[in-house]
């Protein structure tokens, strides 16, 4: 997978169109990238313990990888990644400006 947890987003896709964050999970199978504060949905909670009078609160989902684009953190701008071999090691790179990342 070409992002990773800790790396800066933009959504390119959907109703957060335009929102950027950072990928707080990153779940391998399923192709898809959990980012705090994007894509939230409200879920209704019964009482309990926690929330004596229950409740609605905010959950944020996760979000498919090919609705992601990966901000470079040299040009500043969200671009594609490619990779890069040096001898064993493989490394990610920015398409734009061809910076390691």
């Amino acid at each position: 997978m070409k992002i990773k947890k800790g790396d800066k987003v933009k959504v390119i896709y959907g109703k957060d169109k335009g929102k950027e964050g950072v990928v707080e999970k990153v779940y391998q199978k399923a192709n898809k990238v959990l980012i705090l504060g994007i894509n939230l949905y409200k879920k209704h909670i019964k009482k309990n313990e926690k929330m004596p009078q229950g409740g609605i609160i905010e959950v944020p989902r996760p979000l498919a990888v090919s609705k992601v684009m990966l901000i470079c953190p040299k040009c500043k701008k969200p671009s594609r990644v490619g990779f890069l071999k040096e001898g064993k090691k493989k490394f990610r790179v920015c398409k734009k400006c061809k910076s390691k990342i």
